[in-house]
C-alpha cells in the first residue's frame, strides 16, 4: 500500500487464476482481489513510526485492521499467487537473487525499513515488500493454533523470501518482524 502524500491506502487489482500452490503444486482457485500495495504503515493506522510497517500486532489484531479497511487477510494460497504469479516466479520480482536492491533481508539494515524502500523488489503488478522487510500474517490456520506467515523479514535468509516459502507463527505473537497486508474483493 504505497502511500500518497495524505497517507491513503493504495489498492492494486490482481487478477485471479489457478495457483499451483506449494511444493506439491496443488491446484487452488484464487479470486480476483485488490491488494494493498504495501503492508499497512504506522501512520496509516494512527501509530507513531511514519512509513514503517505496522508490527507488534497479533493475528487477531491484523484481521480486525483488515476488516476495518473493508477487507480481510489473504489466504496463504492467495498470497503465493500474488507473489509468484501464473509463471511461478521464484521471488516476487522474478527469478534473480534478492541482492541489496530488492529486499531487506539478513545482512541488510537489521531492522524494518520504510515500506516501498526496495522498488526493484516489486512484483510485476506493483506490490511492494512481498519479499523481506517483515513477514505478513495470513488467514490460514496451522496445527496448534498458529497462522501461516509469508514473505520473510529483515532477519531472514534469502530462501525465506521465495514466493512459495511459508512459515508459521503463534496467533498471539506480536513480533517486530510481522506485519499486515490487506485484500478485498475486486
Amino acid at each position: 500500500m504505497e502511500t500518497t502524500a495524505d497517507h491513503q491506502v493504495v489498492w492494486i487489482p490482481i487478477p485471479g487464476g489457478i495457483c499451483l500452490f506449494g511444493d506439491r503444486q496443488r491446484r487452488v482457485k484464487v479470486p480476483d482481489l485488490e491488494w494493498t500495495a504495501t503492508p499497512l504503515t504506522c501512520v496509516q493506522t494512527g501509530q507513531l513510526g511514519g512509513a514503517l510497517p505496522l508490527t507488534g500486532i497479533v493475528q487477531a489484531q491484523a484481521a480486525r485492521l483488515a476488516a476495518d479497511l473493508g477487507g480481510r487477510l489473504p489466504r496463504s494460497s492467495e498470497w503465493e499467487w500474488a507473489a509468484a504469479g501464473p509463471s511461478r516466479r521464484l521471488y516476487p520480482w522474478g527469478d534473480v537473487d534478492p541482492g541489496s536492491a530488492r529486499a531487506n533481508l539478513r545482512g541488510g539494515p537489521g531492522q524494518p525499513t520504510e515500506v516501498g524502500a526496495y522498488p526493484a523488489g516489486a512484483t510485476p503488478d506493483g506490490l511492494l515488500d512481498m519479499g523481506g522487510n517483515c513477514w505478513e500474517w495470513t488467514s490460514s490456520p496451522t496445527i496448534g493454533g498458529g497462522f501461516v506467515i509469508r514473505g520473510g523479514s529483515y532477519n531472514s535468509l534469502q530462501l525465506y523470501a521465495q514466493s512459495t516459502f511459508l512459515n508459521a507463527a503463534p496467533a498471539e505473537l506480536g513480533s517486530p518482524g510481522i506485519t499486515v497486508r490487506v485484500v478485498r474483493a475486486a
